[in-house]
Order: C-alpha cells, then structure tokens, then sequence
C-alpha cells in the first residue's frame, strides 16, 4: 500500500519533492478545477518538477487520489475528538463530511464505494465506531454500524446532490435562481393540465428552505428514526 511505502531519498532544491507536496498540489488543482484537472504531469508541472520524478512517491494516479482523500479524512479529524451523547455525535460526523465536501468538492465523487483505507480514514472510523461503543443501545457492534452507515448514506446522497447542483451551475452557465426563472413558464404549463396536482402543491406550499436547513432537517429525520429503532 502506498502508505507503508517509503518514500524516495530526500533530494536537495531546486526542486525537492515529498509525497506531502506532491498531495497539497494535487489538491489544489481539483480545488480549483475539478478532479480531471489531476494528473501526474499536471501535479509535476505544478511542482516544477518532471512527471518521471513523482514516480517514485506516487505509482497511478489511483494512489494519488487515495492519498488526496486520506488528506481530507485529516483535515476532519482537526475538528477534534467526538464528544456528546450518540445524535450529538453523528450530527458531529455529518457535519464534518459535509464541511469537507464544500472545501474540496471533488472529494463528494469519491465516497460512496469501497471502504477508504489510510490511516486518516481509519482513524476517523475508529473515532466514529467509538463514538458509539460505549453509548447505551450501542453494545452490539452490528447496532453501530448500522447506525454509521445509515448516517453516511444521508450524508453522501445529500451531498453528492449539493454538488451535482454546482456542477449544473458551472456547466449551464445558469445559477440556480436563473435556471428556475427560465424553466418557470413551462412548468407552469404542465401544472395547469391538472395531471400534476402533488406537484403544484409542491411548487405553491412547500417552504424550500436554505440548503444548511434543508441538510439539517433530513439529518434529524434519520436521527429520529435510530432513536425509534433503539426504544424498541
């Protein structure tokens, strides 16, 4: 794994080279363009350096990106330790991942498939799984995990549609408010053939509150939901 690899022998400037480095400006070119913006020779270009020397510290881009979500997973866990009572402590987990997702949005697009194995995200699912343990309710560890995984599945669908609205928004040209204005009159057809009357009540009733309100609402509503399964 790339992590237990060691890195090169240390190289004098002008241009000296670390894994880190070559991580930070990885990042900060999908921070600023998006992940395909990422590549060997784009990171080495960033760097100065020629792509044959990064090389030695990173072998695909598959392990570099590995490492660039692992540098995310320790920017969270810079929030410090979990604490609180079980909702206190799995609002606390949502709102790291969403806070990450909105610093870097690239890393919305890699969650969701198999387990993150550095030592950041096994620290951070250490902390998580602890979180819980020792929580009343809690003592079966299938308990816990069902609890994390219905949490983060929240989290990532709610997030992943966050950034699939800004994507929208770069790619359109159109903000969201300019989107709607623009469809509005055909909508406003469709809803006067009377075939959609849920749909109007939606458009005329509902409050459509501010996204961190929305993401709080249906993060409650999981919550409610563990805390009924629990009492029973």
């Amino acid at each position: 794994m790339v992590w237990e690899r060691p890195e090169p022998a240390h190289r004098p400037p002008p241009v000296p080279l670390s894994r880190e480095a070559i991580v930070q400006a990885a990042m900060g070119l999908a921070d600023k363009d998006g992940l395909d913006a990422v590549s060997l020779r784009n990171v080495a270009a960033a760097l100065e350096a020629g792509p044959m020397r990064l090389y030695g510290y990173v072998a695909t881009k598959e392990e570099l990106l590995e490492l660039m979500v692992d540098e995310v997973y320790g920017e969270m866990a810079a929030d410090g330790r979990l604490r609180g009572d079980w909702r206190k402590a799995l609002r606390a987990i949502a709102h790291r991942m969403r806070r990450a997702s909105r610093k870097h949005p690239w890393f919305t697009s890699l969650l969701g498939g198999r387990p993150h194995l550095g030592p950041h995200a096994l620290a951070h699912i250490e902390a998580s799984l602890a979180a819980l343990g020792d929580t009343p309710g809690f003592e079966d560890i299938d308990t816990v995990m069902h609890a994390l995984r219905t949490v983060n599945a929240y989290v990532i669908g709610a997030i992943q549609g966050e950034a699939s609205e800004l994507r929208s928004e770069l790619q359109s040209g159109k903000t969201k408010t300019e989107w709607q204005t623009a469809t509005g009159p055909y909508l406003e057809r469709m809803l006067a053939t009377g075939q959609f009357p849920m749909l109007a009540k939606v458009m005329q009733d509902a409050t459509h509150p501010p996204l961190d309100v929305l993401f709080d609402q249906g993060l409650e509503c999981v919550l409610d939901g563990l805390a009924a399964r629990l009492s029973r």
